[in-house]
């Protein structure tokens, strides 16, 4: 069991980081992108479009480090189950928002497919977050001290 979440928290990072890193420098596409879905004020959507890059950078590297695993997998479950929520909003009120998911070129449009890719994203995390650390978790050589 510790192999299959290392592997799947290992997947789950390299996700985070590859999103998180093709958004940085991007925020006023992603802001408009944030925006495109009509759910949150213009009071949020700059300082979000600012802070999701890093948050989802920090989280990348938090879980292929297998570093404070079971809070950092719960946080990305929870993140993965918000945009879920977003995009079947979107769908529901057929509104034709670009999801920007990986950055400025990414010009996936929000439908039921991308809603349930998030919820299997949002169940693996859990998985990890459940059978946390997993092995070679930076999380093992904190406790063996």
């Amino acid at each position: 069991m510790n192999a299959a979440v290392f592997i799947v928290r290992v997947l789950l990072g390299a996700l985070l980081l590859a999103a998180g890193a093709l958004k940085v420098g991007h925020a006023p596409e992603l802001a408009a992108s944030i925006a495109g879905f009509r759910l949150l004020p213009a009071a949020i959507t700059g300082p979000l479009a600012l802070a999701l890059p890093y948050v989802e950078l920090l989280l990348g590297l938090y879980l292929i480090a297998g570093l404070f695993t079971r809070v950092v997998a719960t946080i990305a479950a929870a993140q993965f189950v918000i945009y879920s929520g977003a995009i079947a909003s979107a769908v529901l009120r057929h509104i034709a928002a670009n999801c920007g998911c990986f950055g400025p070129n990414d010009a996936t449009v929000a439908d039921w497919p991308h809603v349930a890719a998030d919820l299997v994203l949002a169940l693996a995390s859990a998985f990890v977050a459940w059978r946390a650390p997993g092995a070679l978790a930076f999380d093992r050589r904190l406790r063996s001290t």
